[in-house]
């Protein structure tokens, strides 16, 4: 990964599991402005969320497989002082693009239990303002049965388009939703800590997740 200013660029050169095949090209994202603000997760201050490029153009080129493609996203980073299913028991996450704009929204269940939820807008300047909370809808469950739920105007529902990854403990779903007074698309997850740090989770996550050196 390389900062080249105003644009990051990522190499990819990766084995895929658990069929073993070449992943090799290349992501380039150009953000129209970036967030230095850090938000807090937990009580305890132990775990942090930074959203660098709230809104970004990307551009991916892959030569193993032969694809690419480009459009509008994002870039974020999660840090923190201790692993995250001692401090959480799920999460979900969202971010919508809009015009001249993107919202991001963030349900936290910690363990003690607590929850906490962020709603934000950022501007195509890097701008963050907190936004209303808007009510919470229920999503089908995905095929592994892990729950799902998202946030969406009052009055108005979110349709699940696609399932993008089903895992027993992770789900990222592409939604139509409604926000802010605007029908858009929106990409989700749904994060379950307790189920990741399940016996029969962590059995199997060295088949899907294998340690490969080459």
């Amino acid at each position: 990964m390389r900062w080249g200013g105003d644009t990051l660029d990522v190499e990819v050169d990766e084995m895929c599991a658990p069929l073993p095949r070449r992943l090799r090209g290349s992501i380039r994202v150009q953000p129209t402005a970036l967030c230095d603000q850090s938000f807090i997760l937990d009580d305890a201050g132990l775990h942090r969320w930074t959203p660098y490029a709230p809104c970004a153009r990307v551009e991916v080129k892959f030569t193993e497989p032969a694809i690419e493609w480009s459009g509008m996203g994002y870039f974020d980073s999660n840090a923190g002082d201790e692993p995250l299913e001692d401090a959480f028991e799920s999460w979900t996450w969202s971010r919508a693009g809009l015009p001249g704009r993107t919202v991001v929204l963030y349900d936290v269940k910690t363990r003690r239990p607590a929850q906490h939820s962020l709603a934000l807008e950022f501007g195509r300047d890097g701008a963050t303002h907190p936004i209303e909370l808007p009510p919470a809808v229920a999503l089908p469950p995905t095929g592994w049965r892990l729950r799902r739920e998202t946030r969406a105007d009052a009055g108005q529902i979110a349709h699940v388009v696609q399932t993008l990854e089903d895992a027993p403990f992770y789900s990222r779903t592409l939604l139509d939703t409604a926000l802010l007074g605007v029908r858009a698309p929106a990409i989700h997850e749904s994060l379950s800590l307790k189920r990741f740090s399940s016996p029969w989770v962590q059995w199997m996550l060295p088949f899907r997740m294998p340690r490969i050196t080459f």
